[in-house]
């Protein structure tokens, strides 16, 4: 079994696939490992360092693509620019893929893949049940995704964060507000936190309530019933123009105060809701600043721009994409961890084949194309109706 980790071609993408460590794991199971030269060099991870752990670096991309059974990736295949060539149309028939395919925003390449009779599975599809926490690629990018969303609204604020006691005078805390409080959400009030502001969090899920206490930040709660606020997966559900008006007041409340906003409000699946108006930015302080984490998808704040950090009425917005890029030492370790689970998991005993059991929950909810079908019902009646449900972006999204 031939393992293929290439090197990502997708602007500013900084990930691996695979680092070190995984690989030398992978070698020790008996798999044949390559990976394509300087593939790991963004992250910071010399060649020699794959080739210690076990692996065979391959300066060829296309014999990469077209010899390895399983193909290990962060972003989806998209044209390589070197040999001009579709990833997807390199990869061999009946070859496996493992990667982010946020398979709804992009239904073109996942025809491309069915077309090739590739057997996909998608990260962002991996179901959130208790055994399959390890593969959880998602949270992973989530934690890294938040904690950076902290920084980034330090770096771009226009005073101290922490109270600071001098011979000239007190400087009070800064004021943090977090909207949702999933896994980014409470990375971001956590650093936040340890950064010295006074944090307020508000989510529709009571179940988030201590979660955000724990953490010492104050809850904003929302008088909703539970099964209207989350589904079966305890996700937040799409609520009514009205549920989102009534959000939009209660956050007004808070947003006049606040310093720093971090928002990262999404319904998988579905556009990111609007909870921060052009009124409610005219109202903030002055030199405050908004980190808006859901921007791809169409962001909270309605003035965000997909990466960019701009200045409207005097109020700071950053809607930098794909953050957990901009941590790639950290990221592609969390990211490998998560994919060579997700591996172990699919290996038969023998490591010469896929279990493609689906009666198993985690290889059934992440399995999205094999044998030239469509495997996913959401995704392919999705590709029947020739339409998506959000905007198109990398593979950041939270349920952030």
């Amino acid at each position: 079994m031939l393992i293929g980790i290439p090197k990502e071609t997708a602007p500013n993408e900084c990930r691996v696939a695979g680092v070190p460590d995984t690989i030398a794991k992978m070698v020790k199971a008996g798999l044949n490992v390559v990976v394509e030269a300087e593939a790991g060099w963004a992250s910071y991870i010399a060649d020699s360092e794959y080739e210690k752990a076990g692996a065979n670096i391959a300066s060829d991309v296309e014999r990469l693509f077209g010899e390895s059974d399983i193909i290990l990736k962060v972003q989806k295949p998209c044209l390589n620019d070197k040999v001009k060539k579709h990833e997807a149309d390199m990869m061999k028939q009946g070859a496996v893929l493992i990667t982010f395919l946020q398979p709804m925003t992009n239904l073109d390449v996942i025809l491309k893949l069915a077309d090739r009779k590739i057997t996909a599975f998608s990260m962002d599809a991996v179901p959130r049940i208790s055994r399959a926490q390890m593969m959880d690629a998602l949270s992973s990018m989530s934690t890294v995704a938040g904690y950076k969303a902290a920084l980034l609204a330090a770096n771009s604020l226009k005073k101290f964060i922490p109270m600071l006691s001098t011979a000239a005078g007190t400087v009070h805390p800064a004021k943090a507000l977090v909207i949702g409080a999933g896994v980014a959400g409470l990375q971001a009030i956590a650093t936040a936190k340890r950064l010295g502001a006074a944090v307020t969090a508000f989510d529709t899920r009571p179940a988030a309530g201590e979660q955000i206490k724990s953490l010492g930040a104050e809850f904003v709660p929302l008088e909703v019933a539970h099964e209207q606020a989350e589904d079966a997966g305890g996700y937040a559900k799409e609520l009514s123009p009205e549920f989102y008006k009534q959000e939009q007041e209660i956050i007004r409340k808070h947003s006049k105060d606040a310093d720093i906003i971090i928002a990262t409000a999404l319904v998988p699946g579905k556009p990111a809701p609007t909870l921060i108006t052009e009124e409610m930015v005219k109202e903030m302080k002055p030199g405050s600043v908004i980190v808006d984490l859901v921007v791809e998808q169409g962001g909270n704040c309605i003035l965000s721009e997909p990466g960019k950090e701009i200045v409207k009425h005097n109020v700071t917005i950053i809607g930098t994409t794909n953050l957990p890029s901009t941590l790639p030492i950290h990221a592609s370790k969390l990211y490998a961890n998560n994919i060579l689970t997700f591996l172990n998991h699919l290996l038969a005993p023998d490591k010469k084949s896929i279990n493609l059991n689906l009666s198993d929950e985690i290889i059934k909810g992440s399995l999205i194309t094999h044998n030239g079908e469509i495997m996913h019902q959401g995704v392919r009646e999705a590709a029947k109706k020739g339409d998506t449900n959000y905007p198109s972006g990398p593979a950041t999204r939270s349920h952030w």
